[in-house]
């Protein structure tokens, strides 16, 4: 019968024979096995585990073949666990577990080292120890006294096993050379392993002396650049002070920087001075200082204050509009008299294709201002608006300061497009943060994350776009609501003259009198092709004719083609819709009823139904 040892199960680790070796061991398990050594001062089996990340191990978890140890030492520390030093012994194969509930036992036998050739062992050794020196003087976590004391080992087996705990191998690799019986086998196999880890090593010494010789040709060159800035200065080549630092400086005393902002950016350049210029915070504090200087602190560009220029260049953009275009002349007309006034936000709303958008940059126009535009259409981070704050990597201001550093003026035109659309999730809620910029009250001081200084927003004239009214109520009282409900269908005909048709024209490549069109065919194009308040459809199926205009020119040779209500079907298609048409025989419980919608008025054909019921009305 095998003898009968406590087994400790190890993780991370594969003790050797003749290795001494200290463990922490914490669990209750593995604390009872060596209270049990310790009592009847018997022999423990260390045998490793296969997987380290397995807390409670079952014995097919642990290898077979471990390494009978003796106790030297046992220290239990205060937080329960046991600091042991145990000295490994012969190798051991566990033939059956016992029964035990405590800790694990197990009946082991015995492994002798098998030798073979002596001579082939002497050999193997040698060439063992020469390579294990080579290894050792490339891996620097072992220190060269271990190599005075393989140089003293005589016994084969010993210096196999003293070689092995001190490779840098991977857990099933040095069970692998712990279960290899045969000492030159074992030897052999050593040996392959070292020269595998040298190449290794090879490579990482080599990387790590070229990243050495890249830092000290950086240094050397910062040096040798801090030598010559010296000299120039001795020779009056350059005048004193004239760096980076002081280009910075420069700029904040001829930018006109609000109080706040000039002490904040004189004390982001001292804390540059005392910074090293290739250091990550040099970049940070650098691209700060470029961010606050290129924002136009003060630069405004002239208003228009002539008002028929104003008028004129509104009608020549939009047809109609008339309260929109008598509201922005009323506002420039008071600019007039007054210096500085606190500009109205006007919020344009009105469904799609009625020229909002458009709108905005003729009033931009109008008013002799710079036009910036910002989409707020599926924004749901409060941090778009407000910017994100400088602890964090890649920082930048929010799209308010970065539209005005774009607009390069302190008072241009800012649309801010869609602002029904935005919408609101755990990361904040932009149109909160909206709030400050369109309330004018607030905005003379308007705060972003990442500049950290107040900014003046008070010059700006905001004009926000929406659709629809339903948005936050401080939002929406904050603003002028003017409705553009859309054109009627005389101002259509005119849209599509005045502007759309020739824009078709032209970028379809169509020349003077090759192509025209009916005003009773554009009228029937808005009455049985669209069915709209704008006139986006409109323009789409303009372009439609063009196209099909362009292909007859081309393949029949026609040098005119001309479209009227007559053969307007040829070109655009059959009728999508009817337009004031009653049912053609009269129905009976149908009668004919009017409705109103956004694009006009429509005949509405009402119909009774007759059924069954319960008597119970």
């Amino acid at each position: 019968m095998n003898p009968l040892y406590p087994v400790l199960p190890l993780r991370d680790i594969v003790v050797f024979p003749h290795m001494i070796v200290p463990l922490f061991v914490g669990r209750e398990k593995s604390v009872r096995a060596l209270e049990d050594v310790m009592q009847d001062d018997k022999q423990i089996l260390l045998v490793a585990q296969k997987n380290a990340a397995q807390d409670d191990p079952e014995p097919e978890d642990i290898y077979t073949v471990g390494t009978v140890g003796t106790v030297l030492q046992l220290l239990k520390l205060p937080d329960g666990t046991v600091k042991v030093l145990v000295e490994g012994g012969e190798r051991a194969r566990i033939t059956d577990y016992a029964d035990n509930q405590e800790f694990f036992q197990a009946h082991a036998e015995i492994i002798p080292d098998r030798m073979d050739d002596d001579q082939e062992v002497e050999g193997l050794s040698r060439t063992v120890i020469a390579q294990f020196e080579q290894y050792i003087k490339l891996n620097r976590k072992i220190p060269p006294e271990v190599m005075v004391s393989i140089n003293q080992i005589d016994d084969s087996c010993k210096l196999a096993d003293t070689v092995a705990s001190h490779l840098t191998l991977k857990i099933p690799e040095k069970q692998q050379l712990l279960e290899t019986e045969k000492v030159t086998e074992r030897l052999e196999k050593i040996y392959s392993l070292m020269e595998g880890e040298i190449g290794v090593l090879q490579v990482e010494k080599r990387v790590r002396n070229r990243v050495k010789r890249q830092m000290d040709k950086t240094q050397r060159e910062y040096y040798l650049n801090e030598q010559l800035k010296a000299i120039q200065k001795e020779l009056g080549e350059i005048d004193e002070g004239r760096d980076e630092v002081s280009e910075i400086e420069d700029k904040i005393k001829d930018t006109k920087l609000s109080k706040e902002a000039r002490e904040k950016a004189l004390s982001e350049v001292k804390k540059l001075r005392s910074m090293s210029p290739m250091s990550a915070e040099a970049t940070v504090v650098r691209n700060y200082l470029d961010w606050m200087l290129s924002l136009p602190w003060g630069k405004r560009t002239r208003s228009n204050r002539d008002l028929k220029k104003a008028v004129k260049i509104l009608d020549d953009d939009h047809y109609g509009l008339e309260k929109v275009k008598e509201r922005i002349i009323e506002y420039l007309a008071v600019q007039l008299r007054m210096r500085k006034l606190k500009g109205p936000i006007l919020c344009l709303v009105g469904p799609p294709g009625v020229g909002k958008t458009s709108l905005g940059k003729s009033i931009a126009r109008a008013t002799g201002r710079k036009f910036v535009r910002m989409s707020l259409g599926g924004v749901r981070d409060e941090s778009e608006i407000r910017g994100h704050r400088r602890t964090y990597i890649g920082s930048l201001p929010g799209k308010i300061l970065q539209s005005m550093k774009k607009a390069k003026s302190s008072n241009p035109l800012f649309l801010l497009d869609e602002v029904d659309k935005l919408g609101s999730d755990w990361r904040g809620d932009p149109s909160s943060a909206l709030l400050e910029v369109l309330d004018p009250e607030q905005n003379v001081a308007f705060n972003d994350h990442y500049l950290e200084v107040d900014y003046d927003l008070s010059d700006v004239m905001f004009v926000t776009t929406a659709n629809t009214t339903r948005m936050l109520q401080p939002l929406l009282d904050r603003m002028e609501i003017i409705h553009l409900s859309g054109y009627t269908e005389d101002e259509k005909v005119e849209i599509a003259k005045r502007h759309l048709i020739p824009k078709q024209v032209k970028e379809h490549g169509l020349k003077k009198g090759e192509w025209s069109i009916s005003d009773f065919a554009i009228r029937h194009i808005i009455r049985y092709y669209t069915r709209e308040a704008g006139v986006r459809n409109l323009e789409r199926e303009i372009a439609n004719l063009t196209r099909k205009a362009v292909k007859d020119v081309l393949m029949s040779g026609k040098t005119k083609v001309n479209v009227t209500a007559r053969n307007l079907g040829k070109y655009a298609g059959i009728r999508r819709y009817r337009y004031g048409e009653v049912e053609e025989k009269n129905l009976v419980g149908v009668t004919t009823g009017l409705a109103w919608t956004e694009v006009g008025g429509e005949l509405l054909s009402i119909e009774a139904v007759v059924m069954p019921g319960k008597g119970n009305v």
